[in-house]
């Protein structure tokens, strides 16, 4: 079995790319796994089922920016891995308030390479052979590109948002403590995610909860923006096989192959509801609404995956159509995870028009 005998330390394990990394290396695994989190409103314990009293799970509520405290966990745990996916995501949000996005991404990251590079320095030479620093990362740090072509391992960075720009500078910190200091690193730059136990402000969960109640579905500027959609759980398996078997110092992109523009996939989410959940009254498409677009939003993303599928052998295994259908379904299935976040007083507000 994979990764008998072997500890990760998953950073923000507690969010939704984090946590779906958790669920897959206690299922098919024999990993254990110290999830490091400061649960954030974004953050959601109820996201690992089946973590409780698995004696291969380890919660610490530690802030990445807290070196002392990070420093105690390596001592105590002996990490062979170091996955970093703590980090504040959303694009809105770091319009209105770019110092949270600095503080983690950035200052976060380094702090957690400076613990990461401490520690490797003291173990044996097997152990530091053995050792991986793998820092996710988004394609958001490329730009924006035109109606061609491809973000590559290759594509300059230009990033446009404050979240982008603070991703593009933690990729950076971790590619100079490999070449600078020889940390084993791994990147991964992914496109954008989707699935279970997403939080309700990104914009998959956001219209299926919103179409669920019947409520209007802002859809911004012309709903012409273009992406590329990655199920969570192909995501995370991708990440374990980079890990694993990627070249060390290396990075590798990681999407679906699954390109929509924001329209088409509200409205897919439209009819999959109207099937599932139909009404006497017309089809949710008569929600949709255009509103004002975010300042600087990006036009098109597009990942070219012809490296990892080669280099590793790894395919995702859901289309959109068969991904967003079961993601639909499950929010459909658990509402009990998604109204307890709004119990707690989450308001689906726009943000991010401040410029």
């Amino acid at each position: 079995m994979r990764f008998r005998n072997s500890t990760f330390f998953v950073t923000g394990g507690a969010g939704f790319i984090g946590s779906a990394v958790i669920r897959h290396l206690i299922r098919d695994t024999q990993a254990t796994v110290v999830n490091i989190d400061k649960l954030t409103y974004a953050a959601n314990l109820d996201s690992l089922p089946n973590t409780e009293g698995n004696s291969r799970y380890k919660f610490a509520k530690v802030d990445i920016c807290d070196g002392t405290e990070l420093r105690k966990l390596f001592e105590l745990y002996q990490p062979d891995y170091v996955m970093n996916l703590a980090a504040e995501s959303h694009v809105d949000r770091s319009i209105d308030g770019p110092s949270a996005f600095i503080q983690t991404n950035i200052v976060g990251t380094f702090t957690l390479l400076q613990e990461s590079l401490s520690y490797w320095k003291t173990q044996d030479q097997q152990k530091r052979e053995r050792f991986r620093f793998h820092h996710i990362s988004t394609d958001e740090v490329f730009g924006s590109l035109g109606p061609e072509g491809y973000f590559s391992e290759t594509t300059p960075y230009a990033p446009n948002s404050p979240y982008s720009a603070s991703k593009a500078s933690s990729d950076h910190l971790v590619r100079a403590w490999h070449e600078t200091y020889e940390l084993p690193i791994i990147v991964t730059n992914c496109s954008n995610n989707y699935g279970p136990y997403h939080f309700p402000e990104k914009l998959i969960p956001h219209m299926i909860i919103k179409a669920l109640q019947r409520q209007p579905l802002p859809v911004y500027g012309d709903g012409l923006n273009i992406r590329d959609w990655l199920y969570v759980e192909d995501h995370a398996r991708a990440l374990t096989l980079a890990i694993e078997f990627g070249k060390v110092g290396g990075s590798y992109n990681i999407g679906g192959r699954s390109e929509r523009t924001n329209i088409e996939v509200v409205r897919a989410i439209c009819h999959i509801l109207d099937e599932i959940d139909p009404a006497t009254h017309s089809s949710r498409e008569g929600l949709i609404v255009f509103v004002e677009d975010r300042p600087g939003h990006d036009r098109r993303y597009a990942i070219d995956v012809t490296k990892i599928e080669r280099e590793l052998g790894w395919r995702a295994d859901e289309s959109f159509e068969s991904g967003i259908e079961k993601t639909v379904r499950w929010y459909c299935d658990n509402r009990w995870w998604w109204q307890a976040i709004l119990d707690k007083g989450y308001q689906p507000l726009r943000v991010g028009l401040k410029i």
